[in-house]
């Protein structure tokens, strides 16, 4: 399992994977599913994958390498894209292709094609952009009115970016809720673990700002993971006593 997020703020974007894959109970390993394509001064694209690991390497390496477009009839790559609308368009074209080439074999074996991605970033001259692309190619994009989106086991750490992430949230407090968010999703579910993978992009900056694997030792998301869950037991013990609830008897 996964889990991965990003956020599309006024300031910038966040991007944030772990990097656990589970193949049963004694098959787990550890591979990137952040993925970074930057030619600083011109694109910073970032894309973050979820579902079956030999699906989602074979479409990183086509974007990475390359492949016929059936839709412009040319050679395209994320390299080579002029948007991000565009880089969207081609993460569900080679999402196709690896269907067509493989797909057919893998449900003969009954397993399933499942393959997600957060895609996201800036092409220069162009619009700062984050997309979800699904197994079939279809996409949706994040908006000022819903500026995150998450892909694989996000059930655990969509409270708190439902409840604090608005479009005008600072990037600094977004990395910070992106963490919590994660963290949240480690806690209560054994296959998703770190490292994990950060990616920090300032709108209409030259290149990334941060691009960083976390780590059990790394100081600042311990003191996160801590605090986080300090500030929580104290705002439970802070709220009043229901009302309607009597007093435990005394003894």
């Amino acid at each position: 399992m996964t889990y991965c997020v990003g956020l599309l703020l006024a300031e910038g974007l966040v991007m944030l994977a772990d990097t656990r894959t589970n193949a049963g109970v004694d098959n787990i390993s550890t591979f990137r599913k952040l993925h970074f394509f930057e030619v600083p001064g011109e694109r910073t694209i970032c894309l973050a994958s979820a579902g079956n690991l030999a699906i989602t390497q074979a479409v990183i390496n086509l974007l990475a390498d390359g492949f016929d477009s059936d839709v412009s009839g040319m050679s395209e790559s994320i390299y080579s894209v002029p948007s991000m609308f565009r880089a969207a368009q081609l993460t569900g074209e080679a999402i196709r292709k690896v269907w067509h080439l493989d797909g057919e074999a893998m449900r003969q074996q009954s397993i399933g094609f499942e393959a997600s991605f957060l895609i996201g970033g800036q092409v220069r001259g162009r619009q700062l952009r984050l997309f979800l692309v699904y197994s079939a190619g279809n996409f949706i994009e994040a908006t000022e009115d819903t500026p995150f989106l998450q892909i694989g086991e996000h059930k655990y750490g969509k409270p708190i970016l439902d409840r604090a992430v608005r479009f005008d949230t600072a990037l600094a407090d977004g990395v910070k809720l992106a963490l919590i968010s994660m963290d949240s999703t480690l806690r209560s579910n054994l296959t998703v673990g770190l490292p994990i993978d950060l990616m920090v992009f300032r709108r209409d900056a030259q290149r990334a700002e941060i691009n960083r694997r976390i780590g059990e030792d790394d100081p600042y998301f311990r003191m996160i993971r801590e605090r986080w869950s300090a500030a929580l037991r104290e705002a439970h013990r802070a709220i009043a006593r229901p009302d309607w609830m009597p007093e435990a008897p005394r003894a």
